[in-house]
């Protein structure tokens, strides 16, 4: 017996400053093109969307599909991870809109871009566990989790004049951010250890178009990790210019490695971002769920799955 496929498209409509609510009438137009069967929902606050997901699954959606940002993105997809006969989907209508390379699709779908996501071309890739918190894209701690501590509050709100500020704090913090010490594990071995930055990812592209970890695939089953050591001004700077071309990694500073698990812990509580959300935390158990999430995605495009 085969199952009426059912869309549920779930709309951040503050996601891209307001892109995603003028957006909904395109999804709409291609909801009535290509003649699926659809419902277009709309969230409310954060965590909503979860909320959402799991409600729709449960009412006999087959096809869950966020509208939004990466947090859009993550959100969503936590109502959808236990449900391996659910389809995921990410219309990118977001600010730095670094999960949609990962997918293949443009920043800012094109009409193609909808003919190819409506054939429903499959893959399941990897996600990442922080704790008790999911991951997509990938998280960082160090200078750029302070940067997003900055803008963020502790609820994801974008601070008063954030937007404005956004600059001045990563130049500040590249002139003032002091690293802290944390203990660190992988493999069974414990080390201390100081860095100026963490990233730990399953996709390759940050902060709107950084690529602090370029050899990422989405589906192998491990995490990428790159390791920013102690840098003194004038490397802060420079490798601030290379990581855009992904060219840091021959930096003697730089130590990049791959791993299925590892602990960091900082005895007191830092800011960490978790695919553009901030979050707080002293201690770091972080992990891979290989194959947990069945995704939509671009065969033509330059997406990050082996396939």
């Amino acid at each position: 017996m085969t199952t009426e496929k059912k869309w549920g498209f779930i709309i951040n409509p503050v996601a891209g400053r307001g892109f995603a609510r003028t957006y909904a009438s395109r999804v709409e137009e291609m909801i009535n093109r290509h003649q699926v069967t659809a419902t277009i929902h709309f969230t409310e606050r954060r965590g909503h969307a979860t909320e959402l997901a799991a409600g729709l699954i449960e009412r006999g959606y087959t096809h869950i599909i966020a509208v939004g940002g990466d947090g859009t993105a993550n959100e969503t997809a936590r109502g959808v991870l236990d449900h391996e006969h659910v389809t995921f989907g990410l219309v990118s209508a977001g600010t730095g809109n670094d999960f949609a390379p990962v997918i293949g699709f443009s920043e800012h779908f094109t009409d193609a871009d909808w003919q190819i996501f409506f054939q429903e071309h499959t893959v399941k890739m990897d996600v990442g566990k922080c704790n008790e918190n999911y991951f997509l894209n990938g998280m960082g701690l160090g200078f750029d989790a302070q940067v997003a501590s900055e803008n963020y509050d502790k609820d994801g709100q974008l601070k008063r004049n954030s937007q404005r500020n956004y600059w001045w704090h990563i130049v500040k913090n590249l002139l003032l951010y002091k690293e802290r010490t944390f203990q660190f594990e992988k493999n069974g071995k414990s080390e201390k250890a100081l860095t100026f930055m963490k990233t730990i990812s399953i996709g390759r592209r940050f902060g709107g178009g950084y690529y602090l970890t370029p050899r990422a695939i989405a589906n192998d089953g491990l995490l990428d990790v790159c390791l920013v050591e102690p840098v003194n001004l004038f490397e802060r700077f420079h490798l601030f210019q290379q990581v855009p071309k992904g060219a840091h990694l021959d930096h003697k500073k730089v130590k990049y490695f791959q791993t299925d698990r590892l602990t960091l812990e900082f005895g007191k509580s830092v800011p960490h971002h978790l695919d553009g959300e901030l979050f707080f935390s002293e201690r770091f158990d972080i992990c891979i769920l290989p194959n947990k999430l069945r995704i939509i995605y671009n065969p033509r495009g330059e997406h990050y799955f082996k396939v």
